[in-house]
């Protein structure tokens, strides 16, 4: 089973305001012993939101789905999500009960718009202001604000998807190999991948920006962790043998 997210809103793509979703997202799968597959970014446009949406209701991914689901003109996740599955938006009862419990004789047209989902959705509490979300089809669509977000997807993640958690045999190991460069590395990557085909070997170089920086260059391997841990001892000997610095990447 693959996760994957959807980051919807044109405040991101304008730059007004920074993700912090995705970044959040792979940390909380992370301590679960989960990863992140892919990560979409896309706008308020409900045409090409809807071409995103439909996309990913064809698999068979998980996928959190953050911002746009509130009840202004430009929030158009719950629209959007509607024609990708081709159904109709429909105020959900239960949503209706908790809105109409929270603003009692303040409720309004607008305010029960914010219960109103795709047709045969269940809702997601909200624990910060108590108005949900919702899912349907393996995507849960969660609030753009990130107080609100994250223990939503949190809680679906401890209740929904806990037989997951740590079920995977895969772990991340890496070196920062000092004062490297990566073509310099290139061999033993390709000698890694030969020996540990079951693994996936991976590099990312930075660049000294700085007089008092060193260039480097992080090599690791991620998959099982008897495999890993093997591969691993083979790259720290043979960095040594090259004549170049070492530190473990923690």
């Amino acid at each position: 089973m693959a996760f994957g997210t959807v980051i919807v809103g044109d405040e991101i793509l304008s730059g007004r305001r920074s993700d912090k979703h995705l970044a959040k997202l792979i940390e909380m799968l992370g301590a679960r012993g989960l990863r992140l597959a892919w990560a979409r970014y896309v706008g308020d446009d409900q045409a090409r939101l809807v071409e995103v949406l439909r996309d990913s209701f064809k698999s068979d991914d998980v996928v959190f789905c953050f911002g746009g689901i509130g009840a202004t003109p430009d929030d158009r996740t719950r629209q959007s999500a509607a024609e990708a599955l081709g159904v109709e938006v429909v105020l959900h009862p239960e949503a209706e009960a908790i809105i109409r419990a929270k603003f009692d004789a303040e409720i309004t047209e607008h305010r029960l718009r914010l219960g109103a989902f795709p047709a045969g959705s269940e809702i997601i509490p909200n624990p910060y202001n108590q108005i949900p979300g919702f899912a349907i089809r393996g995507h849960f669509f969660v609030p753009g604000f990130p107080v609100m977000a994250w223990p939503m997807v949190e809680a679906v993640l401890d209740t929904q998807f806990r037989h997951l958690h740590h079920g995977e045999d895969y772990v991340e190991a890496a070196v920062t190999v000092w004062d490297a460069y990566e073509g310099k590395l290139i061999d033993l990557m390709e000698s890694l991948e030969f020996a540990y085909p079951e693994l996936a070997v991976f590099s990312l170089p930075s660049v000294a920006e700085h007089p008092r920086e060193r260039r480097s260059v992080e090599l690791g391997v991620k998959g099982p962790a008897s495999r890993v841990a093997a591969a691993m001892e083979l790259v720290r000997n043979e960095i040594l043998v090259r004549g170049y610095e070492w530190q473990d990447k923690v």
